[in-house]
Formats: structure tokens, sequence, C-alpha cells
């Protein structure tokens, strides 16, 4: 991956880099490629299909160099996840990387055209695992969670797009 750095130093910076907690989520969308990417890249829109998440553009236009922030909350716990978004080759492919203080790894959104104006879209992220030791011992047990989690979430944006209340008006 190539593009901005959020500590400012080129994406050398260990965050950039493949974590050992790797996962990926896959749909198959009845769309066209072109509205699926741009309900994808709704980042603000990502919080009507991702499960008790509130996600908003802090820094720049969404576009590349963008700063995005996804907050997770149930009840007093909260996940705050900073990503970059590192490249944009609109309509098959999102890049970003989480450059926060827990979460932290690069990530991809692609978006395949099918035949039929049919969209596969993958969700792959690799990130570094906290806690050192244990963390690596953790991973196994989080991770179907986060897969079935991450793949739940992906099948409602496939029925919010197909519907045509993805992408919202604004980013259309």
């Amino acid at each position: 991956m190539t593009g901005p750095d959020p500590a400012g130093g080129g994406l050398a910076d260990e965050a950039a880099q493949p974590g050992a907690g790797e996962f990926t989520a896959t749909v198959i969308v009845n769309a066209p490629a072109e509205r699926v990417f741009a309900a994808l890249t709704d980042w603000e829109g990502q919080s009507d299909w991702i499960p008790l998440t509130r996600v908003r553009v802090v820094e720049g236009d969404g576009g590349e160099g963008s700063l995005v922030e996804a907050v997770t909350a149930l009840g007093p716990a909260a996940l705050r996840d900073e990503m970059r978004v590192v490249r944009v080759d609109a309509p098959y492919e999102v890049g970003v990387v989480h450059c926060g203080k827990l979460l932290r790894g690069p990530g991809v959104l692609r978006c395949t055209p099918l035949a039929d104006d049919r969209t596969q879209v993958v969700w792959h992220e690799w990130f570094h695992l906290p806690g050192g030791a244990a963390g690596r011992v953790a991973w196994p047990l989080l991770w179907p969670g986060s897969k079935a989690s991450l793949t739940l979430a992906l099948k409602r944006f496939a029925r919010l797009v197909e519907s045509g209340r993805l992408p919202r008006p604004s980013t259309r």
C-alpha cells in the first residue's frame, strides 16, 4: 500500500504492515460495482449497517488521505478505531490503515464486478494483536466472532444497497 502515513513518516510505520490477526468476509450484492463502491465509501453510511458503530470522517473529504473514525459502543464500553484512507481505486478498491492506539494494521475493501450487475465485496483486515503473547493466544478465540460479526454486517450492507437505501442520496 502507498499513501500518507497518519504519523507523517511514510508507510514504513508498523501500523501499515500486516499483523497476525487476519480475517476476511465476503458478500455478493445484486447491484453494479459503481453503486456498491459508492455505498462502501460512504463512511458515515457505515453507521447504518455496522452494529453498535458510529462512523464519521474527522479529516478530509473521505477520499485518499482522509482520517475516518469508527466508535463501537456497548453500554459504557467503547472501542475507537481510527483509520487513514491510503488508496482509492474507484469502483474497485479502497485501502485503509488502522492507526489508533488499540487497532492497528492495514485493511482493504474490494468490489469485483460479476455478471448480471452483481458485485462481490471482499473485506480483508490484518490487525496487529494487542497484548503481546496473551493477544496471540486469545486471537483464535476472538477470530470467529469477529468474522461472523463482519459477515453479518456485510449481509445487512447488501440488503440496504439492493433496496436502494445505500448509498445515501448525498453520496450518489
